[in-house]
């Protein structure tokens, strides 16, 4: 799932509205982002099962009853602010990757990039994890499944690029390189859901360092 594709299912929400952190031309538009922006912070506080309809439109400031003026249920709620959150980051961390020159500035960037964009979703991990917890809706779930295809795409592509350009040691396959690069994302993102906000850009920058080869210096020499 391309951020094409993740674009389309956005379109196709009812109501659907630019992404969060656009500004918004409407009284309707912004009631719509406080309703996901809610959603968020509710699912990834208190489950997804306890994160009622009654609690999201509480946290949003309405009514139940205005709320279903947008949504019919739950499940379109979560649907609709993973496609949000997604439109709105993978066209950042394609742009991150598309910029940067070599296969090291790429790394390097994707993961500032999404760095950032954990910053300013400070929920969407949590959420995310919630959403994808056992006995959820499993049709939901598989929306969060195609954001990290997506950017498992962009890591698969920074990869093929450096191996055409003769970049990637021949020791790996392109392949193998690709998932070590992504478990590494992955188990940035599960630490963003543990760490508080200094430690995570801490790991972040010590990443960082690692790919450009930096992290480990030599010792001095004894005088």
């Amino acid at each position: 799932m391309d951020s094409a594709e993740l674009d389309r299912q956005r379109e196709a929400v009812p109501d659907g509205t630019p992404s969060l952190g656009r500004p918004v031309g409407s009284k309707g538009e912004d009631t719509r982002r406080r309703i996901l922006a809610a959603t968020m912070q509710r699912v990834a506080e208190m489950g997804y099962a306890r994160a009622t309809i009654r609690e999201i439109a509480r946290a949003a400031d309405m009514t139940s009853g205005s709320l279903y003026h947008y949504f019919p249920n739950k499940a379109e709620i979560v649907k609709a602010t993973y496609l949000e959150v997604g439109a709105a980051a993978m066209p950042r961390l394609e742009a991150a990757a598309a910029q940067a020159d070599g296969l090291i500035d790429k790394l390097v960037a994707v993961i500032d990039q999404g760095a950032r964009i954990v910053q300013e979703y400070p929920y969407a991990v949590a959420f995310d994890r919630a959403v994808r917890a056992p006995g959820t809706d499993h049709a939901v779930a598989k929306i969060s499944d195609g954001i990290f295809a997506s950017l498992r795409d962009i890591v698969e592509d920074v990869i093929a690029q450096a191996h055409r350009n003769g970049e990637l040691n021949p020791d790996a396959t392109t392949a193998g390189a690709a998932n070590a690069v992504f478990a590494i994302m992955r188990g940035l993102y599960d630490d963003a859901a543990l760490a508080t906000a200094y430690d995570f850009r801490d790991t972040v920058r010590a990443l960082q360092l690692l790919l450009q080869g930096r992290l480990i210096t030599a010792p001095s020499p004894p005088e």
